[in-house]
């Protein structure tokens, strides 16, 4: 940190302009020092003056004076003014935003404090040597800064359509995917609506087989009991082994229906809907997972 309490390349800029200051208050002064010795030299010509003629080389000298004075004020107003306008207009292009402190103008111990400083430095013009005066300087803002700032406003702009864009994607892909899901719901539904519509059928046609031959055992036992009481006991007993053999047929029958089952359930078309149906449920686990993670980082 340099006497001002600013880095080396603001301190160079500063400097830059006490040197356009002086030259600029050398220049007037010279202007005040020529109007007072115009004034010798076309007035002051006689040994003696009354009252009103010194009055009245006074009033002009003080209207020249005044005249050179104001004219010097309202340009150095106007000096400042477009400065600040450069600085405005850099951090402007950096979207930022300065304050001033007017009452720090007036601030006699910071007054002397810049005047200690350019007393300092303009002391000896020999002091500093050409190759500190040849010192490299920080690009001006306007030159390269803003335009590096706007390039980047617009490729995080672009990196952020890009990003919707892909999630506008991902969020109609999980769509799809929900609706598909869907549809092979609906499709196993109605596969075991009809497998199920399936074994009642053949039940239905097992148990009716089974009371048709029990019904003709029984129609043949009532007429053989009838006809020859004496093979009474041989036809109980072969009602009996009837009634054993509907058993077991009953047993063969729930066995085949859950073979069946078994078998349904490793054909081809159970195994893929099976299969779709768990690629389908991982697919739509890893889109949600996508998704939450770019909702995430919106």
């Amino acid at each position: 940190m340099a006497e001002l309490g600013l880095n080396d390349h603001h301190q160079n800029e500063i400097i830059n302009y006490m040197r356009f200051a002086r030259s600029k208050r050398g220049l007037r002064l010279k202007t005040v020092d020529s109007c007072f010795q115009d004034i010798k030299e076309s007035r002051l010509v006689d040994e003696t003056f009354t009252m009103d003629e010194v009055s009245e080389v006074l009033n002009e000298l003080q209207a020249v004076v005044h005249s050179e004075l104001e004219s010097e004020l309202i340009n150095t107003s106007c000096t400042n003014v477009l400065l600040l306008r450069q600085l405005f207009s850099q951090a402007e292009k950096w979207y930022l935003k300065l304050q001033t402190d007017i009452s720090e103008l007036e601030n006699r111990e910071l007054l002397e404090q810049v005047a200690e400083f350019e007393k300092a430095e303009f002391a000896s013009t020999n002091k500093k040597s050409n190759s500190e005066n040849m010192k490299p300087r920080l690009v001006p803002l306007n030159e390269g800064g803003a335009e590096l700032l706007n390039k980047e406003i617009i490729r995080l702009q672009e990196e952020n359509e890009k990003l919707k864009s892909r999630l506008k994607t991902i969020e109609l892909q999980a769509t799809s995917a929900l609706d598909e899901k869907s549809k092979l719901d609906r499709a196993l539904r109605d596969l075991q609506i009809a497998q199920g519509d399936q074994k009642e059928i053949i039940r239905s046609k097992d148990i009716s087989d089974l009371e048709n031959t029990v019904a003709a055992l029984k129609n043949e036992f009532q007429k053989t009991l009838s006809d020859n009481t004496e093979n009474q006991k041989t036809l109980e007993e072969n009602l009996m082994s009837t009634k054993h053999d509907l058993l077991k047929v009953q047993e063969q029958l729930s066995v085949a229906e859950k073979e069946l089952e078994k078998k349904f359930q490793q054909t081809a078309a159970y195994r893929s809907l099976r299969d779709i149906l768990t690629k389908k449920n991982e697919q739509i686990k890893d889109l949600r997972k996508r998704l939450a993670k770019y909702e995430t980082e919106d």
